[in-house]
């Protein structure tokens, strides 16, 4: 049976190509995908042509590029590597596209997740000419099954003027009742309060709905999800992953938080996923999540009893569990509900909820501000995503890292970082294979002992006890910061590839 079940809408049926030449020079494209889930995966392969073969004939063809955060080489690899995205946001991952962006060949922009939604509705962005949009199915009375995320779709569905749909018949049909799409989101001063009391609670509906009049084109694919596996745990990744769990119990213990915690959680990546391992070896259980992404380990939990619901945005899992997920659909959306990513990082159930983010980091500096972003300063990584949405909004905030990077010749805690994306306000923990420094009511410079003496690499603690004893014969007892030696650390590894003296 076809996955397109509107007459109107299989009339509207063509290929890649012809789908493509609706894109024109100029146009902001709004299209789906989240961490490598849900993204079209024929449409920009098609529309990399199009804006090729309109380079070989000197012709113009620039395009703004708009997701729901990272996507696959199939979407930001191809139209990366055409040098032809002017401007590009929310988060993103791709090789091509960041060295586009590198290079200044892309203008990039990093808002929050939860900031992307509103700013495309007022218009701030600019207008969206298209929307290109991966769905499982298309319903008899025209209305859209999502696939396996949901990130921006509803809005950029809303706003464009035109909407290319895609339907992928690889996407499991038992997808259908695991999304909920809340439509009650306006612009201040007719916004109101998002209805959602629990994780599980359901508050929209299980479709998007789009205008038929504005879906110019109708593409059909079979073509699975790029999903990248996690590496095996490693014993740092189990020590970091023991040492938060302990932290969460001592919690429990001393009547912060309920035994069944509250509301979990988890950035995207391997040591995010070995702390949920870490939490299917323990003994904690009734559990529940408020994320933004699936992850493997959120998988075994619901298999183990353990975590009673998850809500979310989108999936990232590993072939292997993309698998599983589509297999068992229709099991696993008693537990897992999918949501626009305005209403999954939003901030205010974040706050309501009294979630506990955990979120990794690229380096901290001693007294707990954090960069998530950049390379040296300078060079975009990924996008700060989700993490600040959570981190500035939860009940209790914890990032986690492996205190060195580069076989050791790089701090993960440094005297200064050298791009701040989260700062001391709203960091409360910091885990490392070393240990955990708990930040919570500590002043700047019990901060900052507390971080080197359980956070830092043993190679790099006396180099910053060095460090922070100086400043603080030179400098404000408050924040001892030498300026002229805070990012030498960061200097010293471009000169000669690593932190050490």
């Amino acid at each position: 049976m076809s996955r397109i079940r509107s007459p109107k809408f299989q009339a509207k049926v063509m290929s890649a190509a012809d789908a493509a030449s609706f894109i024109e020079n100029g146009d902001n494209v709004g299209v789906a995908g989240f961490t490598g889930a849900g993204y079209p995966k024929v449409l920009p392969g098609a529309l990399a042509d199009r804006i090729n073969d309109a380079k070989a004939k000197g012709e113009e063809f620039r395009i703004g590029l708009f997701t729901g955060a990272s996507t696959a080489p199939e979407l930001d690899g191809v139209l990366g590597e055409t040098g032809a995205i002017s401007y590009r946001t929310p988060y993103q991952s791709e090789p091509a596209m960041r060295n586009a962006i590198n290079a200044g060949i892309t203008d990039y922009v990093d808002p929050h997740l939860s900031h992307t939604s509103a700013q495309v509705r007022q218009g701030f962005l600019g207008p969206m000419g298209a929307a290109i949009v991966e769905v499982t199915a298309i319903t008899e009375d025209g209305e859209l099954i999502p696939s396996s995320s949901v990130g921006a779709n509803n809005v950029y569905i809303d706003c464009a003027e035109k909407v290319i749909i895609e339907v992928n018949s690889w996407q499991s049909e038992d997808l259908e009742g695991m999304h909920d799409i809340y439509y009650g989101t306006q612009l201040p001063p007719n916004n109101v309060p998002i209805p959602i009391l629990a994780p599980g609670d359901r508050i929209g509906q299980p479709h998007f709905r789009v205008d038929p009049d504005k879906v110019v084109a109708v593409v059909e694919t079979d073509a699975a999800d790029r999903n990248t596996p996690f590496k095996p745990l490693d014993e740092d990744s189990k020590a970091i992953a023991g040492y938060f769990i302990d932290f969460l119990k001592n919690e429990v213990k001393q009547g912060r938080i309920p035994k069944s915690l509250l509301p979990l959680q988890s950035g995207v990546g391997n040591i995010a996923n070995a702390v949920l391992s870490g939490l299917l070896e323990s003994d904690l259980e009734n559990l529940t999540s408020y994320t933004e992404v699936i992850q493997d380990g959120m998988v075994d939990l619901i298999d183990s009893g353990k975590l009673k619901v998850a809500s979310a945005t989108a999936f990232s899992l590993s072939p292997e569990y993309a698998v599983k997920m589509n297999e068992n659909a229709a099991h696993y959306r008693k537990s897992i509900v999918l949501r626009p990513q305005e209403i999954s990082n939003n901030p205010e159930p974040i706050r309501r909820l009294g979630v506990i983010s955990c979120n990794g980091l690229i380096e901290a500096d001693m007294f707990g501000n954090v960069n998530s972003t950049h390379i040296m300063g300078s060079k975009m990584m990924n996008g700060i995503g989700g993490s600040g949405d959570f981190t500035r909004n939860s009940y209790i905030s914890c990032f986690v890292t492996p205190s060195v990077a580069k076989g050791g010749d790089i701090s993960c805690i440094v005297p200064m970082v050298s791009h701040h994306d989260h700062t001391e306000h709203d960091v409360m923990v910091i885990v490392t294979e070393q240990g955990i420094a708990d930040l919570r009511r500590l002043s700047p410079r019990k901060r900052a002992r507390a971080i080197i003496e359980k956070c830092a690499h043993p190679d790099y603690q006396p180099m910053l006890l060095d460090y922070l004893e100086r400043a603080e014969k030179t400098t404000s007892l408050h924040t001892p910061q030498d300026m002229t030696e805070a990012l030498s650390w960061h200097a010293r590894f471009l000169e000669t590839g690593s932190m050490k003296v």
